[in-house]
């Protein structure tokens, strides 16, 4: 796939993403016209809950989701936190909630509070709104522990699974996201995937593209089962479509 082609189709699969601590009203507002391009409109847009009713004025009409953390960054196992986290978000009108696995807990064997977080956060979310768990592969590591987490969120009825945060050392992978795609495949239920930090270049999300065609076959790729989160690739997509290259 050349990469004109694949810029094109990849403004259409990006949540066009700003969490940072110190986002205001004017950098929202910049992110939410930018996200609607001369090529297509981006998936959606990722932000902090306080934000959201302002992206629902700038967004009306346009198609793009708005999707937002809970739970985030850090991966607790809080469930009155998750459940109020949660329900402001819906009221704040979030289309779509990224909720960070408590991963700490799997890593230490604790099971029993990965399941009741992820129940409580599919209830809580419901079925109007799609619920994409971070399972944070960077600080799990190993691949058939990514896969037990894999396995977890589409047994528990999860829209999507998730790479990472973004905001630990090491965040999405080719060969995590290799894994949590061969999962998928082999599960009893189809669930989306979402690609997400330092992904900054066509050649990197290139990568995550061809890899979902390859595992799950080029009909699956579409915006309600793959995404990839990122704060600037947009800019180099449309730079690579603009010069023809």
């Amino acid at each position: 796939m050349d990469d004109v082609t694949a810029a094109k189709i990849l403004i259409h699969l990006l949540d066009l993403t700003s969490l940072n601590k110190d986002d205001t009203d004017a950098r929202i507002e910049k992110l939410c016209q930018k996200a609607q391009t001369p090529y297509g409109n981006t998936a959606a847009v990722c932000i902090y809950p306080k934000f959201l009713r302002l992206a629902g004025q700038l967004l009306k009409g346009t198609g793009i989701k708005r999707a937002t953390v809970v739970n985030f960054p850090d991966g607790g196992d809080n469930l009155p936190k998750l459940q109020d986290e949660i329900k402001e978000a819906l009221e704040l009108g979030a289309d779509e909630i990224d909720a960070v696995f408590p991963y700490k807990n799997f890593l230490n064997g604790d099971e029993a509070a990965c399941r009741r977080f992820l129940e409580t956060a599919v209830r809580e979310t419901g079925k109007k709104h799609a619920l994409k768990v971070i399972l944070e592969t960077g600080e799990i590591k190993k691949t058939s522990l990514i896969a037990q987490a894999t396995a977890m969120c589409i047994d528990a009825g999860a829209g999507f699974v998730k790479t990472s945060t973004g905001k630990t050392e090491v965040s999405a992978t080719p060969e995590a996201a290799n894994i949590m795609l061969e999962t998928i495949s082999s599960g009893r239920r189809n669930i989306g995937f979402k690609a997400s930090g330092g992904i900054r270049t066509i050649e990197d999300a290139k990568k995550y593209l061809i890899l979902a065609q390859a595992v799950m076959g080029a009909k699956w790729v579409s915006p309600h089962t793959f995404r990839i989160g990122a704060s600037s690739l947009l800019d180099n997509l449309i730079e690579v479509i603009e010069r023809g290259y």
